[in-house]
């Protein structure tokens, strides 16, 4: 029988586990910076929160909170600051996104499908399980405010 050494293999899975939360973090923090920017400011040709709010059919307020969630949702990711809350706010829109747009259209996201928001919404929920790991600023807060 094989036994493996907890102790041989700490150092470097340890190492490969934060990396790897580095990398899932970077991963989505590029697609929600990206589309919270074009939905909060219009930037890279979106359609800024009236616009957005007006596709959806909701408030203008609406298009705001979307924008915002996904901007700061995504900048904490990429920070690692506030990772937790940012993991919230982004499950909170791709939830939005399942049920309001994409879940009438089946699985398919060439089809309009949930596919891709399911993807975002776990990738989400498992950094929120996770933590942002030791590459991430959130060292830099106070104690009482790293578990955010």
């Amino acid at each position: 029988m094989h036994r493996i050494d907890p102790v041989a293999t700490t150092h470097t899975s340890g190492t490969a586990h934060h990396f790897a939360l580095l990398l899932l973090r970077i991963a989505i923090a590029m697609v929600f910076l990206y589309h919270g920017s074009a939905i909060l400011f219009g930037a890279f040709g979106g359609p800024g929160p009236e616009r957005f709010a007006a596709f959806i059919h909701a408030p203008a307020l609406v298009g705001y909170l979307v924008g915002l969630a996904q901007f700061a949702g995504g900048l904490a990711m990429l920070t690692g600051v506030f990772m937790r809350v940012g993991a919230v706010c982004i499950m909170i829109v791709m939830l939005g996104a399942i049920f309001m747009v994409h879940l009438r259209h089946g699985f398919d996201v060439t089809k309009g499908g949930v596919e891709y928001a399911l993807t975002q919404f776990l990738l989400a929920f498992a950094l929120l399980l996770a933590g942002s790991g030791r590459y991430s600023l959130s060292s830099m807060l106070p104690p009482s405010l790293r578990r955010l």
